[in-house]
């Protein structure tokens, strides 16, 4: 996106959400003065009281209107900004026409989210006009899934920068503590919805390699299953207890396997990529890694069916809620992968932060991604399309999110 003379750098769209005031927050209070940021969303009465509940830096940013489902409007909100950062999701039902708004204006674009079904589409929608008009469109740039692609990204610079080979088995165990999403859940709901009767959209949900862009270059590396139950000694030599199903990595590795492919698989033909999540070291890990599978399979299970789901509505939380002040503060996540390389060699990357990952911490990520758009054009990939945050961001997220306080680091073992 070459075009300098927009009357703001940064809208944020779904500004009165509960994420979408965290970021409008965290901007608040980190930009750097002179970035022009503007407030979007439905509502006149609610914008205007987010932006005074922001305090006097934000008392001048400029309120827009645009409802997701009015082409006109969005079209008016890409055209007048830089860069767009969207918050609103499902994205399936509230994401596509603000896509199609920002390639067509020549704006960048960031968001958050989780979800196959959406991405695969806006691939496929836009990728090449996108590539051809000089727009980056990056998808997933909150806990899912910065922490996964740009962990992989640093392993791999350190595996090349001390000329250990190229990356093979990886993983990634996440450590985290936090609220359950409203937005992540409705996410789920939307996916389940819309492949429920159409079987070639659950074989796509279903493939390792569904947001590749030739799925058929792909290398053969056999099954590779989205709920691995793994004991940690499998890992690498130090690595103990039994490790959990990890409920986004699922998204999460279709996001990195997208990266090794936009970039010609720079980390390896045979590089082969799993999620789990620990749940301790104790004698009881491996009770504790399956009973956390058969509430994953049930939660979706009980998402498919019209009865349980009557039920799990009604109890799971909804669109818009989020933890309380002291849940996000007190949370975290650390995300560490391993890997071995073709030289045999063993190495780990940590990816870690303080604050709710799906909230709190989210907000820094999708407001240093939405500020790299705005700042680092200079230092950016020279690539453009439907991207990911290390193909799209690379370096220069890196740097940013180590100056907001997150822990971004690789080292042999």
């Amino acid at each position: 996106m070459t075009d300098s003379g927009r009357e703001l750098d940064l809208v944020i769209y779904g500004a009165t959400g509960f994420v979408g005031r965290l970021l409008a927050d965290y901007l608040a209070r980190t930009a750097p003065g002179g970035v022009r940021i503007g407030l979007a969303g439905r509502s006149q009465a609610k914008l205007e009281a987010t932006r005074a509940a922001l305090g006097p830096r934000a008392a001048d940013w400029p309120i827009v209107l645009a409802d997701a489902d009015d082409p006109v409007a969005l079209a008016g909100l890409a055209s007048r900004t830089r860069v767009v950062a969207t918050t609103v999701g499902p994205y399936a039902k509230y994401g596509t026409e603000l896509v199609a708004a920002a390639v067509a204006a020549g704006t960048d674009y960031v968001d958050l989210t989780g979800e196959v079904l959406f991405v695969r589409e806006s691939i496929d929608a836009h990728h090449d006009k996108a590539r051809a008009n000089g727009v980056k469109i990056v998808h997933s740039c909150g806990y899912d899934s910065i922490p996964s692609d740009l962990g992989v990204h640093v392993l791999h610079e350190k595996v090349q920068a001390d000329g250990a080979g190229e990356l093979t088995d990886t993983t990634l165990v996440a450590s985290l503590s936090g609220g359950v999403s409203g937005g992540t859940i409705d996410s789920l709901r939307t996916q389940i919805d819309l492949s429920r009767g159409d079987a070639a959209l659950r074989r796509l949900a279903a493939s390792p390699y569904s947001l590749s862009p030739d799925r058929t270059t792909e290398p053969d590396l056999g099954r590779q299953s989205d709920v691995p139950m793994v004991d940690g000694t499998e890992i690498a030599p130090r690595v103990r207890g039994w490790k959990a199903p990890f409920v986004m990595g699922a998204y999460n590795t279709r996001i990195v396997r997208r990266s090794n492919a936009l970039r010609g698989w720079v980390y390896g033909r045979t590089f082969r990529y799993r999620e789990v999540m620990s749940v301790g070291d104790s004698r009881l890990s491996r009770l504790y890694a399956a009973g956390v599978a058969a509430i994953l399979g049930g939660l979706v299970l009980g998402l498919s069916v019209p009865p349980a789901r009557y039920v799990l509505d009604r109890i799971l939380p909804a669109p818009g809620e989020g933890p309380s002040e002291k849940t996000q503060k007190n949370g975290y996540f650390a995300m560490d992968i391993y890997t071995t390389t073709t030289t045999g060699a063993r190495y780990a990357s940590r990816v870690a932060a303080q604050g709710d990952p799906g909230y709190r911490a989210t907000a820094v990520l999708l407001g240093e991604s939405a500020l790299s758009l705005v700042l680092d054009r200079d230092r950016l990939p020279d690539e453009a399309g439907v991207l990911t945050p290390a193909t799209a961001l690379g370096d220069a997220l890196v740097d940013r999110l180590r100056k907001a306080g997150v822990e971004i680091s690789a080292r042999k073992l």
